[in-house]
């Protein structure tokens, strides 16, 4: 045990340090469930070493990605400098961060991130270096009209338009006041126009709440709204997640994203499944709290992954096959 928990410090001090920056003016406020606590107990060890003052604040595991925390959870964060979320089911996409953020804090989000993911794998990425990449991507969404993934082995066939959107780059450091990360993932993403998305797409990967996939999972879009998910038992979890609530905003389109960690290695993690480089994913439900522009109110946030895929942006090819074209952004400046 001994040995695990030095390996997970490590990465414990790469998030706090390099990735959200903690010094000892900080007020940071660790959120965990008692699911979480292992890798939750490594961060609070981590900022306190770094002389940041230093609380946690442990609830009850919420039911599904997405769904808002208690209200002391929220108020917490909105009085702290940074706040690692080290939960069992994300809190990426509440109320409570985008007020907490409103309020200048710094926001770490870590679902599902397992005591393994601290030592090895998307952790080891360079996140500065990735960051440049992201922020390249982000632009190239932002300028897009359109968007198309494609897959001739799968069927996939999906369109969406992106014109009056902004692009998001989730690159792993938050280090400024109101900032958003979500280590070990890297990724880009945007939230498009909601109800001008059609198609099929055929998940292959893995699903938020689900995990990795056992076999393919169908959807049928039309106009924003998943209109049938088909594909056996991960197909029929998906389909109850989406419509425990009733709430019929859980069934459309909020989020077109690009993994761009070339370290991540899928586990069944959200952070880890949705990260590796050449991927792409969709999410269904909320984009109202989290994403420039979102429209879409709900109580959950679930994405979608898919590898061996051919992303158009516009008439930039910036997945082919699964494989990132890094090519395709010598034109894009930094961010």
């Amino acid at each position: 045990m001994e040995l695990r928990e030095n390996l997970m410090m490590k990465g414990a001090m790469k998030l706090a340090r390099d990735c959200a920056g903690v010094t000892p003016e900080d007020i940071v406020v660790i959120v965990c469930d008692y699911e979480s606590f292992v890798v939750a107990n490594q961060v609070t060890k981590a900022c306190l070493a770094l002389g940041a003052i230093t609380n946690m604040v442990i609830f009850e595991p919420t039911k599904s990605h997405g769904t808002p925390p208690p209200d002391l959870v929220g108020a917490a964060m909105e009085k702290a400098t940074a706040a690692f979320l080290v939960t069992t089911k994300s809190m990426s996409h509440t109320p409570a961060v985008k007020s907490a953020r409103a309020a200048g804090c710094r926001i770490i989000t870590m679902p599902e991130v397992f005591p393994h993911m601290m030592i090895h794998g998307a952790i080891e990425a360079d996140f500065p270096a990735r960051a440049i990449v992201a922020g390249k991507v982000k632009k190239l969404l932002t300028e897009a009209k359109t968007a198309r993934i494609v897959c001739q082995n799968t069927g996939t066939d999906i369109s969406f338009v992106l014109e009056g959107r902004m692009g998001r780059a989730v690159d792993g450091i938050a280090r400024t006041p109101g900032s958003f990360a979500a280590p070990p993932n890297i990724e880009s993403c945007i939230a498009p126009v909601e109800d001008k998305t059609n198609g099929i797409f055929v998940i292959n990967a893995s699903i938020a709440g689900v995990g990795v996939l056992t076999e393919p999972v169908r959807l049928e879009i039309q106009d924003g709204i998943i209109q049938s998910i088909t594909g056996g038992p991960d197909a029929d979890k998906l389909r109850e997640i989406l419509t425990r609530s009733g709430n019929p905003n859980c069934l459309r389109i909020g989020e077109l994203g690009i993994g761009l960690n070339p370290c991540a290695i899928p586990c069944g993690s959200l952070l880890e499944d949705e990260a590796p480089l050449g991927t792409v994913h969709i999410a269904a439900g909320n984009n109202a709290s989290n994403f420039p522009g979102g429209q879409n109110s709900a109580p959950v946030h679930i994405d979608m992954i898919a590898k061996e895929a051919t992303l158009f942006v516009d008439d930039v090819v910036l997945l082919k096959d699964g494989v990132f074209q890094e090519d395709a952004l010598e034109s894009v400046k930094d961010r």
